[in-house]
């Protein structure tokens, strides 16, 4: 007979022992780490979480050892599974902010969603509901106290659709970085571009103009008419269409791996540039160019500020600590402002 409920004096069910929640994907991808680590037979989403942990710690290594201060780390995790560390440094000695930050997302997407991606992954399933996603990525901003001296960002991510039991289905990477300085030297842009075009060419000769096209059209001011910076190489939704999985991973690694050569040597020779008040000033007006696209343009900064549960100190990471609007701002005829003005209103081709 059934027990009775000791404060309704009524009958209850009992609740069978063998009635356990099946364990999430994160759960499961957490035990198979613990368990057998990571290696090359790992599905992608976990060897591209691995990957982007180990160079944001080589990163922010490198950072510490040229500015001389170090970063606080904080780690946080996502209550349906995943988290990630955030990285900054505030008033170095030669970064007036810098972030470096991985983030590691499982959720799911509605069927609105779904239907969204369609239009760039036509192997997701239109008929679905809801769909088990898992999202990584890393992404840099150092704004340096130099006017001389640019910032420079990146970003290199990875979205994968799932099973219910894990399976990747759907997956694409994304990703790219840029520079933006206040004051333009062209060696210091050819470096740049130089370095980021070696890596791309390893990989498919068509990548380098290709990306940096569209690096030019996605960073783009449209209310100001010009970009934010000179530049770099902007990519998203690379899958099956475009070369298969792993050579598509080796691509995003030799990317990622190609930033500290082609901005340390940049900084080290600009961060003790002697400089005045008038170059300080312009340099807080192109920070409020930046917080302009950032805000208003960038996908990135809207989806995660839309995403549930999303860590807003990390997202806003990448605006710089100061900035200036200043009304009707206009630059001298000649001067070097007016010449970097004119090369963000029309793009160049640096190498």
């Amino acid at each position: 007979m059934p027990p009775l409920n000791n404060k309704t004096g009524q009958l209850t069910s009992p609740i069978s022992s063998d009635r356990t929640e099946s364990p999430s994907i994160a759960d499961l991808d957490s035990r198979s780490k613990r368990e057998s680590g990571i290696t090359a037979s790992s599905p992608m989403r976990l060897r591209m979480e691995a990957f982007i942990k180990e160079q944001q710690s080589a990163i922010v290594s490198a950072l510490q050892e040229l500015d001389g201060k170090t970063f606080r780390a904080d780690a946080w995790e996502r209550p349906n599974g995943g988290g990630g560390t955030s990285c900054v440094l505030q008033d170095g000695n030669v970064f007036e902010k810098a972030g470096v930050n991985t983030s590691i997302v499982y959720g799911t997407l509605p069927r609105s969603a779904i239907q969204k991606m369609r239009v760039n992954h036509k192997a997701l399933d239109p008929d679905l509901e809801s769909l088990e996603f898992f999202a990584a990525g890393i992404s840099m901003v150092l704004h340096p106290h130099n006017p001389m001296a640019p910032t420079v960002h990146l970003n290199y991510r990875y979205f994968e659709t799932m099973d219910a039991n894990g399976e990747g289905k759907a997956w694409w990477f994304g990703g790219g970085t840029d520079l933006t300085p206040s004051y333009l030297f062209d060696e210091d842009a050819i470096h740049f571009h130089r370095t980021i075009m070696e890596a791309c060419e390893k990989h498919d000769k068509d990548y380098f103009p290709r990306f940096k096209k569209w690096c030019d059209k996605y960073f783009f001011i449209p209310h100001r008419g010009e970009s934010r910076g000179v530049g770099g190489i902007f990519f998203d939704d690379l899958d099956e269409e475009e070369k298969d999985q792993e050579q598509l991973f080796s691509f995003v690694q030799d990317c990622l791996g190609a930033f500290l050569p082609s901005y340390i040597p940049i900084i080290k020779k600009r961060k003790d540039m002697p400089y005045g008040p008038k170059e300080k000033e312009w340099q807080q007006v192109r920070r409020g160019r930046y917080v302009e696209f950032n805000l208003v343009h960038d996908r990135g900064t809207s989806f995660g500020l839309s995403t549930p549960g999303a860590r807003v100190e990390s997202i806003l990471m990448s605006l710089p600590l100061t900035a200036r609007w200043m009304y009707m701002h206009e630059t001298e005829k000649g001067s070097k402002e007016e010449r970097l003005l004119n090369v963000l209103r029309k793009p160049v081709d640096w190498v």
